[in-house]
């Protein structure tokens, strides 16, 4: 029995792409992270401000963002009113309604306008990092 015989330079050149691409992937998967952050805090306190009217005049500029990164892989946006702000600590409240108040939701909308946008960033980012030939 003889043995089969492989060209394997093309394996070879995928496995070099692929590390190249790691680094660029990472760094452009936390800018994404980054904008869509900010695109959801910019539309949650102009949101934010067409719902809460005179009553909270304050509360759209307690809305921000903070960015985590949880080892080289991992990056998370957190985005909210800030409860040490002024009128930051009625976010609940607003947000999700209570008794003798609707909800605005006004951090849903926003959320669930940046959502296809951000993931399709990130799959234009997956398929770049795969292309290679």
């Amino acid at each position: 029995m003889s043995g089969a015989q492989f060209d394997m330079s093309d394996v070879r050149a995928l496995q070099r792409h692929l590390a190249r691409s790691v680094p660029r992937i990472r760094r452009d998967a936390r800018a994404v992270t980054m904008r869509g952050a900010m695109n959801v805090k910019n539309e949650w306190r102009a949101n934010a401000r067409a719902s809460s009217g005179r009553h909270a005049p304050a509360y759209p500029n307690a809305v921000g963002f903070d960015i985590a990164s949880y080892g080289p892989d991992i990056v998370m946006a957190t985005i909210g009113p800030d409860k040490g702000a002024p009128q930051g600590a009625l976010g609940n409240l607003l947000e999700y309604g209570s008794s003798k108040n609707p909800p605005h939701r006004d951090g849903g909308r926003a959320l669930d306008a940046e959502e296809p946008r951000f993931e399709a960033q990130m799959q234009l980012l997956a398929e770049r990092g795969l292309a290679w030939w």
